[in-house]
């Protein structure tokens, strides 16, 4: 059940026509946990009680750190170290079987076919999160079995995000969110955009480049080239519409959900990139491994190793592959040759901040973007050797079948259109853009807004690519 179909919005209804007709908080927040659970096994029942399991973990874990401090608010102790890696021990162990099982046992269990839940990489993450949280002081007292398991099931963002801080959800639980008419057709217009970058660009756009991923030797150079490009659109707006759909659910409802994207390919370095994409995940990374690990306050070698480490890891959180541990090096290592130059430079020009001309700063964008997008290519590729042999025949000027999707054409020069404009315009800043439906022209512009998206929809393939992960 994707937020594109037919059973998700006569579900998303009766959720809707519950929550309005029950005013108060306890049952409301009963019937959006029963819809989140039912959400969740409509993908596949069995997993329902993992899900239901790690919420119990991180339950329980979170009142064993309060009652071994004596109380919720006093300094943490060797017996709440113990509970909170016990919890987290309990929840990566859950992660690691389902998702890296067979990576580390070298495929001598190739006979086991183990099914990856979908959305276990996220859910994790936001267990962790919360016993952490706890154990820091950062909630002072363990909440309720409803309210931790609604958090970690929140069924808009249970599938892929965005990761949501539980010091953010909390509080909406307590203040019992209205469902108002603003909120409703805010939601409406952001899921609107999330779903004409889903199901309009970025699905036509995996058409052609599924093609050339699946057979490079047979494409040449400029043919790779377009592909490597279209799907570093591909995926910013198939994982940004979720993201947005996702938040766009959540507004209807009366729930604000963080915002994961921020028009991430203005990034004039990948620092900058890591603050624009998937802004959820790399937060998370910074606050819960990053400086878990002793962040910048162990030297400037130690630093260095853990940035290279936190993406590592990052990258093996996409997945069990060679291909993402690479891509996360990658990253990794731009990252510190960034902190190093950044470092230099000030060395040389002292205390003095030093600025940047616009043409400077463009092409710092555009050696950002193509960096991030030849890194996309492990990101894409199937295997290791496919990847190679994309990166290959792209950097030699291979020769073979010359193929230019008109779509990649279309959409690559739109989103350049408006990636200029927001430039120039907006200072790098992508923001939702919300029409009044006091009016009439907003409705009728909404109207005609969505009759395009239903001329272009494409009706093929159209799993998300973040639910693989």
């Amino acid at each position: 059940m994707t937020f594109l179909t037919l059973p998700f919005a006569i579900f998303f209804a009766v959720t809707m026509l519950l929550l309005i007709l029950v005013k108060q908080q306890r049952p409301r927040q009963v019937i959006l946990l029963l819809a989140s659970y039912f959400f969740y096994a409509y993908w596949d029942v069995r997993f329902l009680l993992l899900l239901i399991f790690q919420c119990l973990v991180v339950y329980i874990g979170a009142r064993l750190i309060c009652q071994s401090r004596g109380r919720a608010d006093a300094s943490k102790g060797s017996a709440g170290k113990l509970w909170v890696t016990i919890s987290i021990v309990l929840c990566l162990g859950v992660l690691g079987f389902f998702k890296y099982f067979h990576f580390f046992t070298g495929g001598y269990f190739d006979a086991l076919t183990i099914i990856l839940p979908v959305g276990i990489s996220f859910y994790t993450f936001q267990s962790i999160s919360y016993v952490v949280d706890i154990y820091r002081g950062k909630l002072l007292k363990p909440q309720s079995f409803l309210k931790v398991s609604l958090y970690i099931s929140f069924f808009p963002q249970l599938m892929a995000g965005p990761i949501v801080r539980s010091t953010a959800f909390f509080p909406q639980l307590d203040t019992n969110p209205a469902i108002t008419k603003d909120n409703f057709e805010k939601g409406a217009q952001i899921f609107l955009m999330g779903a004409i970058k889903k199901a309009v660009i970025a699905d036509r756009l995996a058409v052609g480049v599924d093609a050339v991923f699946a057979a490079p030797m047979a494409y040449s150079w400029s043919s790779i080239l377009c592909a490597v490009l279209a799907y570093s659109i591909q995926l910013y707006c198939d994982f940004s519409g979720y993201s947005d759909m996702a938040i766009g659910v959540a507004k209807a409802m009366g729930y604000d959900l963080t915002r994961n994207f921020n028009v991430p390919y203005l990034s004039a370095n990948v620092t900058e990139f890591w603050k624009r994409w998937h802004i959820s995940l790399s937060s998370w990374l910074q606050e819960y491994l990053y400086i878990s690990l002793g962040g910048n306050r162990k030297g400037q070698i130690r630093t260095y190793v853990n940035l290279l480490l936190t993406m590592v890891l990052g990258g093996l959180w996409h997945g069990a592959s060679f291909n993402f541990i690479i891509w996360g090096a990658l990253h990794g290592l731009a990252l510190v040759v960034h902190k190093l130059f950044m470092k230099l430079r000030k060395v040389a020009n002292g205390d003095l901040a030093v600025t940047s001309s616009g043409a400077a700063k463009l092409f710092s964008i555009l050696g950002t973007y193509i960096f991030v997008s030849i890194c996309w290519v492990f990101f894409r590729a199937p295997s290791l050797d496919n990847a190679l042999t994309v990166l290959g025949r792209l950097f030699t000027f291979a020769d073979g079948v010359q193929y230019v999707p008109i779509f990649f054409v279309l959409y690559g020069l739109a989103i350049l259109l408006i990636h200029l404009y927001l430039y120039f315009k907006e200072h790098a800043q992508g923001r939702y853009i919300f029409l009044d439906f006091n009016k009439f022209w907003p409705k009728v512009f909404f109207i005609l807004v969505i009759l395009m998206a239903l001329a272009f929809f494409y009706h093929g393939n159209g799993a998300f690519i973040y639910f693989q992960f």
